[in-house]
Formats: C-alpha cells, structure tokens, sequence
C-alpha cells in the first residue's frame, strides 16, 4: 500500500512536502492512545533478543532514527511508536535559522536515493530545549539530540555557539551529538580537522558536564564519508584520547558516483548537496570498518548510511556497530520499515552462531581460533571465499 501511494501522490508531490504531509500523519497517530499502543505493539522490537546497553543505555534494539526526519523534536512518540530503538533529532542550532532557500530536497527513485540542502532549518536551541522539557512520553524512548553551528555565526565564534546549544539541551538529551560533518553549511566540515575538533569537542565536554549534574550525558561526533582515511584516522584517535563516547560514521557524501540508474542530468539538476541512500553505502561501511580497527570497543560506533535492508543492518554490526542508524530508506520503505528491519535483524541473529548482539558486534573484524582474519570476516558476513561458494 505504501508503495503504491509513494508512486501514485508522494512521488508527484514536493520532496519536503510530502515529508511534512507524511511526518503529520505519523505524529496524528500518535495522538490516538489505542492507534499509538496498537502500532507500538506491531512494529515495537520484540523480545530480549535486540535489547542492547550502549552509550550507558538499555535500548530495546539497535535500530534508530538518524537525524534530519524530525529537527526539532515534534514527533518523538510517533517515531518510537514506529519501532525505532532511538530518535536522534535535530540537527539544532543555537540560533533559529530557516535553511537554504527551496527547493532543497530531491528524489532520485531509481537509486532510493536523496540529495538535500536543508541547511540546518530548525526552530534554535531554545525552542527545543523548551519542547523537550514540556514533552510528557506516552512511549519510553531514548532520544539524542544531534547539534550543529548557526550559519550566520563566523567560524572563530563556532565553539561558543556549540556550547550555548549543549548548555540549553544537554539535560534533556539522552545523548549529545556534534555535527561537523554536514555539507550545507559552510565551513562547517573543516571543523573536523583534529586541531580544530579538539577544542571543540573539549568545550562541549565541559558545557555538558557543568549544565548536567547527576548523570554523565554520553557524547558523540558524526563525520563525513568524504574524509580522507588518514583523518579518519586522526578523529578516532582524537576520540580515544578525549574520552569521547561514541562515533556516528557517516554523514551524507558530496560525491556523486555510484548512481547507475540514475540520468545524469537529474542529478545535475538537483545541484550541490548531500547525497544519501545506497550509492553511499560501501563508503560508509569502509568507514566503519576502518574506526573499528582503530578503537575496537573502547568507544561506541554508531553505522549510519545507505542501510536500507536486515542485511545491511547486520553487517553495520559485524563490521563494529552497536548502534544502527537509518532515515532515506524510511523515505522509499515506509512506516513498517523498521518493523521488517527489526524482524528479519532477529532472524539473523537467531540463526547466527552468536549469543547476543553484543556477541557479534565487530565479528567480521575478528579471526577464529587458528585462522586468519580474512577467513573469519567471511564467514562471518556469510560471503564467499574467492571464486567460491558461501
């Protein structure tokens, strides 16, 4: 049904429109104590078998929401009610700010991908701080809030402007989550540059801990596909050496490769933005695998880009993700999508020869007893050996 409709109104419609036609829809229902109980109850992971403690949290599954679908935390009941494990929402700024001029989201359907260009269109720090202090849950749900810079700030003022938001959301934040990674705000990405991501992430630290007391909140950096690995490498370093609480690998890419069934002119059409969906898929998952050889367990990772399956959500946690996160395929799958993610991740796990989730984070990464690492790893994502067969 989901599918017919995107093909038959969606697909005609505005892309940010029909994101906040659909995004009222979910969060009407809501609003509907029997409707919102009722779906909980079909798409909610089911069982202890998910349940995962990450980041200090016992979250019922892996699976979360990545942010962008609900930047300033109108819907999180709704969005839980739809199986999610975690919403993370934002990005918020410290000022309010209205984003880059429309059109600023695009469709590109024969690759279930996107490109967007919001630029970080949110009601301001302030705004939300007060929303998710007002907010009274009709569902348990675990929520980060992700924080980005104000673009009319100057780059010298961007620390400042990053503390003035943890200082007004730190307490109502199950996590924290610094953005340096988006590319629709300028100047932002050379934030992540380890001498400038230090002080920055250093401040925040103490933003957080000063404003919070009582409770650590956990924090985390989200970063770019487009890093080079060498500075992959030197944020994950950083992380470990600041004490940092997790990874959220990745963000959008500018990169426009991959697209094979896409015409060229659409996406010339579409102009600059972030591209996410499955052409960002292999990156991404490059990216994990290379911060989980580096860190291993000693801080959080976060999978984020082109999952759109159970099987993707799979690999993110052998490859070294305790955390999953999605948000394009909710566009191009539906409400139920997460219901099927968490259902067939349950299927994989059952049949796998591992215990618990937490078992098979990293597997792919670690040899068995008496062999080698490149064995292992494929036995583990059930892929071939060489010209063989699984």
């Amino acid at each position: 049904m989901y599918a017919l409709l995107f093909r038959l109104v969606f697909r005609r419609m505005d892309a940010e429109r029909a994101h906040r036609l659909a995004f009222a829809w979910i969060r009407l229902a809501a609003r509907v104590p029997v409707l919102r109980a009722l779906t909980a109850r079909v798409c909610a992971p089911r069982g202890a078998a998910l349940r995962v403690t990450a980041l200090g949290l016992h979250l019922p599954g892996p699976f979360g929401l990545a942010a962008g679908f609900d930047k300033n935390a109108v819907g999180i009941d709704g969005l839980t009610m739809l199986g999610f494990g975690h919403v993370e929402v934002g990005t918020v700024t410290a000022r309010p700010q209205p984003g880059n001029p429309r059109p600023r989201l695009f469709r590109l359907p024969a690759d279930r991908a996107l490109i967007n260009r919001m630029g970080f269109n949110n009601d301001g720090s302030a705004a939300v701080a007060a929303r998710l202090a007002a907010r009274t849950p009709a569902l348990p749900a675990v929520v980060g809030v992700n924080i980005g810079k104000t673009k009319a700030v100057p780059e010298e003022d961007a620390v400042a402007d990053y503390v003035t938001s943890t200082e007004r959301l730190a307490a109502h934040a199950d996590y924290l989550v610094v953005n340096v990674s988006s590319p629709n705000t300028p100047g932002l990405r050379d934030l992540q540059a380890a001498d400038r991501l230090r002080p920055l992430l250093t401040a925040v630290r103490q933003a957080a801990d000063r404003t919070v007391r009582g409770r650590r909140v956990p924090l985390l950096v989200k970063i770019a596909p487009d890093l080079a690995d060498p500075d992959v490498d030197a944020v994950a370093d950083l992380a470990v050496d600041l004490g940092l609480d997790g990874i959220i690998a990745t963000n959008t890419t500018v990169a426009r490769g991959n697209l094979p069934h896409t015409d060229p002119g659409a996406v010339g059409r579409a102009g600059p933005g972030g591209l996410s969906g499955p052409p960002l898929r292999d990156r991404s998952l490059e990216v994990l695998r290379r911060l989980y050889a580096r860190v291993g367990d000693r801080i959080t990772l976060v999978g984020v880009g082109g999952v759109e399956s159970a099987d993707d959500v799979w690999e993110r946690v052998l490859a070294g993700a305790t955390l999953v996160q999605g948000y394009t395929g909710f566009i191009y799958h539906g409400p139920l999508w997460c219901r099927r993610l968490n259902r067939g991740l349950a299927r994989r796990l059952a049949a796998s020869p591992y215990a618990t989730l937490a078992d098979a984070v990293g597997a792919a990464a670690r040899p068995a007893p008496g062999a080698g690492a490149a064995p292992a790893a494929r036995r583990a994502t059930g892929r071939p050996e060489p010209g063989g067969t699984p």
